[in-house]
């Protein structure tokens, strides 16, 4: 039986560096981020539905990411229709992808909104990926073109880390050395799989 470990955290917590080791030691990772961006990059299969829906935002290079943000970021009810065609196309990678591996002891799906989407119910357990919030911060703040307000804003739409940390089977501290955080990834893969590091 498949273990399906939830993975998430919030922003500039390192979940993707963390969603690599777990790659690195063979465990299969599921990442909605990427495939929302296959789906609605050039030739995306979301494009038309996202066009119809919301005229302008599509063009031969796939979505007009800022083009659609100011369109849905303060409609909630825009929101929600986008959600209704991105979701469902998830959904049914996702499905792909859990039957392309039914046979691995542990598969991971990284989900950066997994609590705030009630995707936590789909997994048999969840590892948060957390760090200190002046780790968080610094590292936010030295993105290109980030703000301070932008990062309020990101946070506002997130469950705090503190929620997640409770909720969560598991939390995986990104706030020390990768040597240190790699440990902490090679032995929740231990206890779930037989799997050899790489």
């Amino acid at each position: 039986m498949t273990h399906i470990l939830g993975l998430t955290g919030s922003i500039g917590m390192g979940k993707s560096t963390v969603a690599q080791m777990f790659r690195d030691l063979g465990v299969p990772v599921f990442d909605a981020d990427a495939t929302v961006h296959a789906l609605q990059g050039p030739g995306g299969a979301l494009l038309p539905a996202i066009e119809a829906a919301f005229p302008g935002t599509t063009d031969a290079t796939g979505l007009d990411r800022p083009a659609l943000r100011d369109r849905v970021f303060n409609d909630p009810q825009a929101r929600r229709r986008l959600e209704a065609i991105v979701h469902p196309a998830v959904a049914d990678e996702r499905q792909r992808f859990l039957d392309a591996h039914a046979a691995a002891p542990l598969v991971v799906l990284d989900v950066p909104l997994l609590f705030e989407t009630g995707g936590d119910a789909r997994c048999d357990s969840v590892a948060v990926v957390s760090a200190a919030p002046e780790v968080q911060r610094a590292r936010v703040l030295a993105r290109p073109g980030m703000t301070e307000s932008a990062f309020a804003a990101i946070l506002a739409t997130q469950t705090p880390d503190a929620e997640k940390r409770t909720r969560a089977q598991h939390v995986i501290h990104t706030d020390t050395t990768l040597a240190a955080t790699r440990a902490q990834v090679a032995a929740l893969v231990a206890c779930m799989g037989p799997y050899e590091g790489g």
